[in-house]
């Protein structure tokens, strides 16, 4: 299966570190400490167990602001209201367990900076759903604060795209550019373990070469965890919204690309299997015997006349390359990915070396290089003539 696949998806390899923008240096690191592994210290299920905890004190008083409502059913919207409403002792709740969280996410931060693969990272961006609040923006903002007074330089950014729109709008950078020429929109699929969203995203390369205005045209999102649906069914549902995304972009005139980029759970192969960290997903994922985007091909042989390509990825990582065209004032720079889980990838920019592109400083190298050649010539000449 794998031959089968690396021929039908050949523009990349999945998985790959090496893509147009970027070095992927790593991704879905999993650290441990005494007490597990760190990343479940700044997951979304984190925040609310340390928010329950902050709740526990008025409960036993009976005065607690919330009322009966469980700690992990009260929205992002709400907590929102809360911290300027126009009571205190519920904001000053939410205002606690966003400082006990910062606190774990800025040490989940430290461990991750000392890592080989993160030396000497300049710049974070914080995405997944709990940035998607005013609590988490402050959660991040106040993380940077707590490492700046440690003396520790990182910029901690909340990413730019909407959570929702980030991983699909980054699989653009799993494409060749070569391929934003002739089409103005790609086929995305953000795969989690509680939804699938498949989408058709606007490339605006005309507008803006670097992708940086792309946006996400029209979208579907599937609940998968209230359906509980086999694998199988998991795959053919997807393969029904991508097909309904082909029709409505035809219909609307968009010049589609022959191409689909997939972000996924989990550490993914070179042949499009997936190693591990699937375990959220319907079904097992990971089976030696299973192949999302051969299945995909093989259901969707092709787009506009035009055979399809795959290229599929780590969602944490796709995440990251939505942020590609504005992290080019640094080399290297990571993103954590804050949800069930805590994603986590590191970049280094492949395109820029101190201002200048990677093949220029490459020209100007073996430039120097011939010079030194020619100069070793003529100096070998003139002892030979003296000879």
């Amino acid at each position: 299966m794998a031959d089968d696949t690396l021929s039908t998806t050949g523009i990349a390899q999945h998985g790959g570190a090496r893509l147009p923008s970027v070095d992927i240096d790593s991704f879905n690191i999993e650290l441990k400490d005494d007490e597990g592994f760190i990343g479940d210290r700044a997951s979304k299920g984190a925040f609310r167990k340390i928010f329950d905890r902050w709740r526990k004190p008025l409960r036993k008083s009976g005065e607690d602001p919330f009322g009966d409502e469980p700690s992990d059913e009260i929205s992002k919207k709400k907590l929102d209201e809360m911290l300027v409403g126009d009571d205190t002792e519920a904001s000053a709740v939410v205002h606690s367990a966003i400082e006990e969280f910062a606190q774990e996410l800025a040490y989940v931060t430290r461990r991750f900076l000392k890592t080989k693969a993160w030396a000497g990272t300049e710049r974070i961006v914080v995405g997944g759903g709990f940035r998607e609040s005013r609590l988490g923006e402050l959660a991040i903002a106040r993380t940077e604060i707590i490492l700046t007074s440690e003396d520790i330089e990182i910029d901690m950014v909340p990413i730019r795209f909407h959570p929702d729109d980030a991983g699909l709008i980054g699989t653009l950078h799993l494409a060749p550019s070569w391929i934003f020429e002739a089409h103005d929109s790609i086929l995305a699929v953000d795969i989690g373990g509680t939804n699938i969203r498949c989408g058709v995203v606007e490339t605006r390369w005309k507008k803006a070469p670097d992708l940086s205005k792309a946006e996400v045209w029209k979208s579907e999102l599937w609940r998968h965890a209230d359906d509980e649906p086999t694998r199988e069914g998991a795959v053919k549902r997807l393969v029904k919204m991508l097909k309904d995304l082909i029709g409505a972009a035809e219909a609307e005139g968009l010049k589609l690309a022959p191409f689909i980029g997939i972000s996924c759970p989990g550490v993914i192969n070179a042949d499009g299997s997936i190693a591990k960290g699937a375990q959220n997903l319907p079904g097992n994922w990971e089976s030696s015997k299973f192949n999302l985007p051969a299945s995909l091909v093989e259901a969707i042989p092709e787009i506009g006349g035009h055979d399809t390509a795959i290229v599929m990825h780590n969602d944490g990582v796709a995440q990251g390359l939505a942020e590609v065209p504005f992290m080019q004032d640094v080399a290297h720079w990571g993103v954590l990915t804050i949800g069930t889980g805590l994603g986590n990838a590191r970049f280094t920019n492949r395109k820029k070396d101190n201002g200048k592109d990677e093949k220029k400083v490459k020209d100007g190298d073996e430039s120097e290089k011939s010079e030194k050649k020619a100069k070793k010539t003529k100096e070998k000449a003139k002892e030979n003539a003296k000879a």
